[in-house]
């Protein structure tokens, strides 16, 4: 079902008489062929939207039910256009790599309106294999190519694997997204809420995360910060894993004022085992950390295919890294600080870590000046 509402203009007489010239016809054409509010729902919604979405000022996606295997494609659209979010979206079934849904555009408003949700009907997906085997399964969103542009107050649950992918994106804020993917624990996996790649300018603010994976991931990108945070469940805070792809280098990164429960890591960095790259003049500040499983603080250069080899290399330094006000607790079977350095290749590093609890590590590697492990 498709409704268009279009606002009047309204001119009093005594305007006329002090009025501005009249807009060109091209600002003009404009204002008439652009719709003020359309509302889209049910089963045809997304396919509406996608077709009308040049001709609406405003989107509104009432209780739209995409249908399998499609994606609600709302990228292109023009400069100002504002997509609100209402009552439940929901996604058929299938076997695919998604996205469900995939937003670009300048100066675009992403919203969420009053008691709605975005739901990814995650159960029929997991497999406990994530996105490495069993089912093929859908990334969520995808914010690529979005420029001074605002995504907020969405609440998100049931991803089938991976939340926001932001690539290419300059100047973008997201601020209060709640991801709650509870209902997957033991099941889902590979559930990372944000990854960011190729992307400058980019805020993410007041998120409140339960997932498996990453509460935030940086690939790549410059002058990015992650504030207000609230993550459990899941990987951590993490810097990579960095190496291996076209665009390896994080510069101008700040985490701060977030913390961390009852997930496997706390703060990290990751790189890329025999990669080339780099990682500099990144931030972590008064982050609190509680009931972490496996590492409080970890910044390991072995990565290979998503798992540590042991063996670190040197081919993408890690400098300029500040971990202020980094503290809290890790479980009595965990390592609260491991540090796995290839030769000279941490360093520039100031430490302030007061990470209690659990056992210290005998494993640690090149251990930079001013660190303790």
């Amino acid at each position: 079902m498709v409704s268009v509402k279009i606002s009047a203009l309204l001119l009093g007489a005594g305007a006329l008489v002090s009025a501005a010239p009249a807009p060109t016809p091209t600002q003009a054409a404009q204002l008439k062929d652009r719709a003020a509010s359309c509302t889209f729902s049910g089963a045809n919604g997304a396919a509406s939207a996608s077709k009308s979405k040049a001709s609406c000022a405003t989107i509104v996606l009432s209780n739209v039910a995409v249908p399998s295997g499609t994606t609600l494609d709302l990228t292109g659209l023009n400069s100002g256009t504002t997509l609100i979010f209402e009552g439940t979206t929901s996604f058929g079934y299938k076997e695919w790599e998604g996205p469900l849904i995939s937003v670009s555009g300048t100066k675009v408003t992403v919203k969420g309106a009053s008691g709605h949700v975005i739901d990814g009907n995650g159960a029929r997906w997991w497999d406990g294999k994530g996105s490495n085997s069993g089912k093929t399964k859908p990334k969520l969103f995808s914010a690529h190519s979005m420029k001074q542009s605002t995504i907020s107050n969405l609440n998100i649950k049931n991803m089938p694997v991976q939340g926001f992918s932001i690539n290419s994106a300059t100047d973008l804020t997201l601020d209060h997204i709640t991801i709650d993917n509870s209902a997957g624990d033991g099941t889902a996996k590979n559930t990372d809420a944000f990854d960011v790649g190729s992307s400058s300018g980019i805020t993410i603010s007041n998120a409140n995360i339960k997932n498996q994976d990453d509460c935030l991931a940086i690939n790549s990108g410059t002058n990015i910060h992650f504030v207000g945070g609230t993550c459990s469940g899941g990987h951590g805070l993490s810097i990579g894993s960095v190496g291996s792809r076209s665009d390896n280098t994080v510069d101008g990164v700040v985490i701060e004022n977030s913390s961390i429960s009852d997930s496997q890591n706390g703060v990290r960095v990751k790189t890329i085992y025999g990669a080339t790259g780099k990682v500099t003049n990144v931030t972590y500040k008064d982050i609190t950390l509680s009931n972490i499983s496996k590492y409080g603080v970890v910044l390991e250069q072995d990565y290979e295919n998503g798992s540590p080899t042991g063996t670190a290399t040197n081919g993408v330094p890690i400098t300029d890294l500040t971990l202020s006000g980094v503290k809290g607790s890790v479980a009595s079977s965990a390592t609260p600080v491991y540090i796995l350095c290839g030769k000279g290749s941490c360093s520039d590093l100031k430490w302030g870590v007061a990470v209690t609890g659990g056992k210290k590590s005998t494993k640690c590697t090149n251990v930079p000046s001013g660190a303790s492990c």
